[in-house]
């Protein structure tokens, strides 16, 4: 299968490096949905093009987006491919049989408490999986994939070559008409 995931480039970089498209930056994690870095890197995927941009720029919603948007950290925002077909299932928390194998509801997948999501992601990795799916909260049509860096890491390829977001990316144009971001520049 693959998987997407917009990051900040460092021109050169290796992709398990800072700033190559497999990094997290264990040292400013923690306030995430799914995140513990005390315990383990968290690589925010997406199974979409789309939803790995919208949630990258999900905080501009209904505002204008400019290509200095597209810029973290003086980095361009770029959007990469990952092939995980090494990694073999990883639970679905959109499947009901894995919600009640788990005693999860569908809300406390959906929610923005990190006091709920936190420990659901943590039960996940104690029963030693390289990660988990779950159902975007911006669209719901959208899968998201939380992987466990250290465990799942080995198994990923980057396929093709990363894409910086530009406010003519077809992929950006599509999500704005889709969120409401009106694009300039």
């Amino acid at each position: 299968m693959t998987l997407y995931r917009v990051f900040p480039l460092v021109p050169g970089a290796r992709p398990r490096e800072a700033g190559g498209p497999l990094y997290v930056a264990r040292h400013l994690q923690g306030s995430s949905r799914h995140d513990d870095p005390s315990r383990y890197g968290a690589l925010y995927t997406s199974r979409t093009r789309e939803s790995a941009v919208a949630e990258a720029l999900q905080a501009f919603r209904g505002r204008d987006v400019e290509p200095r948007h597209l810029v973290r950290t003086g980095r361009p925002l770029t959007l990469a491919e990952i092939d995980d077909s090494r990694l073999g299932r990883l639970p679905d928390l959109d499947d009901p049989r894995e919600l009640q194998r788990r005693s999860l509801r569908p809300s406390t997948v959906a929610t923005h408490d990190r006091t709920v999501t936190q420990p659901a992601a943590g039960a996940i990795f104690d029963d030693g999986h390289p990660g988990f799916a779950w159902w975007s909260t911006i669209e719901a049509s959208w899968s998201n994939v939380t992987l466990f860096v250290e465990r799942a890491s080995r198994g990923l390829r980057i396929s093709g070559t990363p894409e910086p977001l530009t406010v003519a990316h077809p992929v950006l144009v599509a999500v704005a008409d889709r969120m409401g971001f009106v694009l300039r520049g």
